[in-house]
């Protein structure tokens, strides 16, 4: 059976995204999942000269990419651009790659906040802007956009993302913690064919607030939605104390933790497979993975970045395609 290549992002051109495309495709292209690269095919030569691979090969259209991924990196070829636009260019080819059905899924390497919002960008990150590319395209399911950690065994759903701690806490209410565990468990039932997802809920406060005595959110906002999550049949368990709940034997017991905040999930995450992890969107249109990593400016251009993670998102990303093919049928 044939299926749709995924579509890789170039992330920021001056970091390691180039650089981490090539050494995916040399380790993949042998047994896939077959992907190209939106992007100026300048970028890709550049680093595939430095890394002195073979130079990748500009294909007209994604029907293209499978007959020449044996051989190179296949480029779909976008206009001359650099910095922010040429990031923001291949995000956006890579999401009208999906939609369309030309594409699989969506693997997005690293950009930069700071230099994105210089150039006038006006959400907060990747994840955040996706969930806008995709607004009018009909989902499978309840939306998000929820973040999802993977790696080292373990799945991190967030609840909250990219905020200042103290905000992050003061937007906590039943509705979101619901929200977010409701989009999850669906997520993994159609995209990860998790028959009946067992999800975890993790406290806010040390050892899940004692019964009140270290807070009271445990209480107040988490007991009102995970009672609720009950009602509607999903399989929960929680407030967990955040200290006991991510060591061998307590994971075992769920298939994703739905943590409050950005720390609490992803510092076990990356403890776990640091050089592996996988940052994942629940609840879009589209499937979509990432590395969880940053541009790595400082070694951009020096051949020593490591595309763990990107090898693993291309991989997770070409499993949740089959996933949620099989779902929807």
């Amino acid at each position: 059976m044939n299926r749709a290549p995924l579509a890789l992002t170039l992330g920021d051109p001056d970091g390691i995204g180039p650089e981490i495309a090539l050494k995916a495709w040399r380790a993949l292209r042998d047994e896939g999942p077959v992907f190209a690269l939106a992007a100026d095919p300048l970028h890709a030569m550049a680093a595939a000269q430095a890394l002195e691979l073979p130079r990748p090969e500009a294909v007209a259209s994604w029907g293209e990419v499978a007959a020449v991924f044996p051989d190179a990196l296949p480029v779909i070829p976008l206009p001359a651009a650099q910095g922010a636009k040429a990031a923001l260019a291949s995000i956006e080819a890579g999401v009208e790659a999906v939609l369309a059905g030309e594409a699989g899924a969506l693997v997005t390497n690293p950009v930069s906040k700071a230099r994105l919002y210089q150039a006038g960008f006006a959400f907060p990150g990747h994840t955040e802007y996706l969930a806008h590319l995709t607004a009018r395209a009909p989902a499978p399911g309840l939306r998000g956009p929820v973040m999802m950690l993977a790696g080292g065994g373990l799945r991190c759903a967030l609840a909250t993302i990219h905020q200042p701690l103290r905000e992050a806490i003061a937007s906590l209410t039943p509705g979101l913690i619901a929200h977010t565990a409701r989009v999850t468990a669906e997520a993994l039932a159609r995209d990860f064919a998790i028959a009946r997802p067992r999800l975890a809920v993790a406290g806010l406060n040390p050892h899940a607030g004692e019964g009140g005595a270290l807070g009271r959110e445990e209480i107040d906002i988490l007991a009102p939605a995970l009672k609720q999550l009950r009602a509607d049949g999903i399989d929960i368990a929680g407030p967990l104390a955040p200290d006991t709940m991510f060591h061998a034997e307590a994971r075992a017991g769920y298939d994703a933790a739905v943590c409050l905040y950005h720390d609490q999930g992803l510092i076990p995450v990356k403890t776990l497979d640091f050089h592996g992890g996988v940052n994942v969107t629940l609840g879009l249109p589209i499937i979509r993975t990432s590395p969880d990593h940053g541009t790595a400016f400082d070694i951009a251009g020096k051949g020593v970045a490591r595309a763990d993670s990107l090898i693993a998102a291309l991989r997770l990303a070409g499993e949740m395609a089959v996933c949620r093919r099989e779902a929807l049928r």
